[in-house]
């Protein structure tokens, strides 16, 4: 029983580390689905059979006349390009970070099929592609000038549109407002590729919206139809591992909508005519600003699943951070003081594991004596157990209550945008990348099984292999060079993870190495 459970928690332990991303269920959205424009074949029981109001007005056409043009607006901390086509943004970087050929983070390089904060009396976004009138100049903001005002005004056949955007020095978020009339509806969009860097497979990489304190993520293939919100609307997001954008309404909102605009995933608001106000953002994903805005962005950093382990870990950790200024150094301190709570646990489950071991020949004979017997079988081993007080499951409980500390660090080193390019040690000066250093030696592979090879996985897997090798087990001879592989596994695993979070396991194995010399000389003693 103690090994197929043991074997059983391990492979459980490999599964929910590959899968745990992958697997769990896409929140269900508070309010049944709409489509953008009504269609009663497609609407729910419960919604109206109606169509949508009519636009009061015709839709707006292009205006012809002066030609498209562009503000550029710069303070400390990006540069924005503003376009009076549809008084949208066209671009925006970030000064305070590089990209991986060291240049400046652009969250968006040029409009995709849905221009940035475009607006319309639909979703159709119509007013995206009409020019707008603007006096506006380039502005560059410093200490001494903070605040730059850009204006966009729109008027014909009945409509009328005034955007302005108020940008500060200092300050990722921008002030935005719409004056509307002649719409009989107001929608606004971030578009569909505002915010995102670049895709990672292993975070969620698209439209995002709050509502109260509930994270919903969209992604495209699920997106059958539109799915609508209409409580406790915070914002909307387009998100990336690290960076993101997002539109938090000052004045109220009807309704958020996320669907699939020409097969891109998209979220807006649906609100009236008049002023409209919002909180516009677009920079990197750090806690202490975002909480700092007051406007619960601070959400769109998602722990995942143990988010109520995760999120102290995190604070333990930046409060390390505070008085050693190096991440790595953070992430060992954090290693050992995770570890310790659970030394008395561990502890006994490694005795329990011996005293299995030494029973493991009386547990043969049981086994081949009652083999025909599997009650009877049953009987004599529990009676064995009470006999020589060993727990069967006691060497795998340890295992299994770090398995949820474990995905915790695991994803507060995968998401946080502060083990950027954060330094360590040596060749790794990037916590969040993989460690590469023997794929740029010459002489060496580069690749093994599609994967950069670096020393600190591998040295990694030399640890799980030692530890392995120290630790008393009940498994008979074919389980046991079973099990041998599991180091190649998860040396493999490992390759291609964060250098921060292969530094945890890497410590947390040699401190598992440790206990377990002291635990086997104690049980040495104790035996003598």
């Amino acid at each position: 029983m103690m090994d197929n459970r043991t074997l059983i928690a391990i492979v459980l332990s490999i599964a929910v580390i590959l899968g745990f991303q992958f697997l769990m269920p896409a929140p269900t959205p508070v309010a049944p689905p709409s489509p953008p424009v009504a269609d009663k074949a497609a609407l729910p029981k419960e919604a109206p059979a109606k169509p949508a109001p009519p636009v009061s007005v015709p839709v707006a056409p292009v205006v012809p006349g002066p030609e498209v043009k562009d503000i550029r607006v710069e303070n400390d901390l990006f540069t924005a390009v503003l376009s009076s086509k549809g008084g949208t943004v066209k671009f925006w970087e970030l000064k305070a970070f590089k990209d991986n050929k060291g240049k400046e983070v652009v969250i968006l390089s040029k409009p995709g099929v849905l221009p940035a904060v475009s607006i319309g009396a639909d979703t159709n976004f119509e007013l995206s592609g009409v020019n707008f009138h603007t006096t506006a100049k380039d502005i560059k903001l410093d200490s001494t000038n903070k605040t730059g005002v850009v204006v966009f005004e729109y008027a014909r056949e009945g409509v009328s549109v005034r955007r302005i955007y108020t940008f500060h020095h200092g300050a990722y978020d921008v002030e935005l407002t719409d004056e509307v009339s002649g719409l009989s509806e107001y929608w606004i969009t971030l578009g569909s590729d505002f915010g995102i860097l670049e895709k990672d497979d292993t975070v969620h990489v698209g439209p995002a919206l709050l509502t109260g304190t509930d994270l919903k993520e969209f992604k495209p293939e699920k997106l059958k139809v539109p799915e609508v919100f209409k409580e406790s609307l915070k914002w909307i997001a387009q998100e990336d591992k690290y960076f993101f954008a997002a539109l938090a309404p000052v004045t109220p909102v009807e309704e958020a909508r996320a669907w699939l605009f020409k097969d891109a995933a998209v979220v807006a608001f649906k609100g009236k005519p008049g002023q409209n106000s919002f909180r516009l953002y677009a920079g990197p994903k750090e806690h202490d600003r975002l909480a700092a805005l007051n406007l619960g962005l601070e959400h769109v950093i998602d722990f995942g699943f143990f988010s109520i382990i995760a999120r102290p870990l995190f604070w333990v950790l930046k409060f390390i951070y505070r008085f050693i200024g190096n991440y790595g150094w953070a992430i060992i301190l954090l290693t050992i003081a995770v570890r310790v709570p659970f030394i008395p646990i561990i502890n006994k489950g490694q005795s329990s594991m011996k005293k299995m071991q030494e029973i493991q020949p009386k547990m043969a004979e049981i086994k081949e004596k009652y083999k025909n017997d599997p009650k009877k079988m049953q009987t004599e081993m529990t009676e064995l157990y009470k006999k020589y007080k060993v727990n069967p499951v006691g060497g795998c409980l340890p295992m299994l209550l770090q398995i949820p500390v474990f995905l915790a660090l695991y994803k507060v080193l995968l998401i946080s945008i502060e083990l950027r390019n954060a330094p360590f040690m040596f060749w790794i000066q990037d916590l969040a990348a993989p460690d590469t250093l023997l794929g740029h030696i010459p002489g060496w592979v580069p690749l093994i099984g599609g994967f950069a090879v670096g020393p600190l996985p591998i040295a990694m897997g030399i640890t799980m292999v030692i530890q392995q090798k120290m630790t008393p087990s009940s498994m008979d001879p074919k389980q046991a060079k079973m099990m041998m592989w599991m180091p190649v596994v998860f040396t493999f695993m490992f390759l291609n993870f964060a250098s921060g979070l292969v530094l945890y396991w890497l410590v947390n194995n040699i401190l598992g190495i440790a206990q377990q010399y002291a635990a086997n000389r104690k049980l040495a003693q104790q035996t003598d």
